[in-house]
């Protein structure tokens, strides 16, 4: 089960993985760290690259450069409305078939594939434990 600690520093909070990642959260004032909204969008965008990346590069059409910019819908100080996902790629001009395979993968991907982008769309039930 997939699971992080975020837990309160001197200057802000941290979340730690069990494999030793570790990403500062701060506010929009902060400089230097995401705010958790940022995170939220940072996580949809990394789960579409890395699983775009190497489904793409597996059936032999590696791109040359692969990024995305996520937005959000912000209708309120506490709720958002929409995401976009917007793509920035760079096709290799001696493959005529990069492009055609790169989309079709991006659109399964994010129709079927992304878990992250699944849950946004399939809004499933956030249990809180208090002590």
């Amino acid at each position: 089960m997939p699971s992080v600690r975020v837990e309160r520093t001197e200057t802000g909070f941290v979340a730690t993985n069990g494999r030793g990642g570790r990403i500062e959260i701060g506010s929009i004032r902060d400089e230097n760290v995401f705010s958790p909204v940022e995170l939220l969008l940072a996580a949809l965008g990394g789960c579409e690259l890395a699983t775009v990346e190497p489904l793409t590069t597996k059936r032999g059409h590696r791109l040359n450069a692969l990024a995305t910019v996520v937005e959000a819908e912000k209708v309120s100080d506490t709720e958002l409305r929409s995401f976009t996902i917007t793509y920035d790629v760079e096709l290799p001009p001696e493959d005529e078939k990069a492009g055609e395979v790169f989309r079709a993968v991006a659109e399964r991907v994010h129709e079927r594939y992304c878990p992250v982008g699944k849950a946004l769309k399939n809004p499933m039930p956030v249990e809180q434990r208090l002590p």
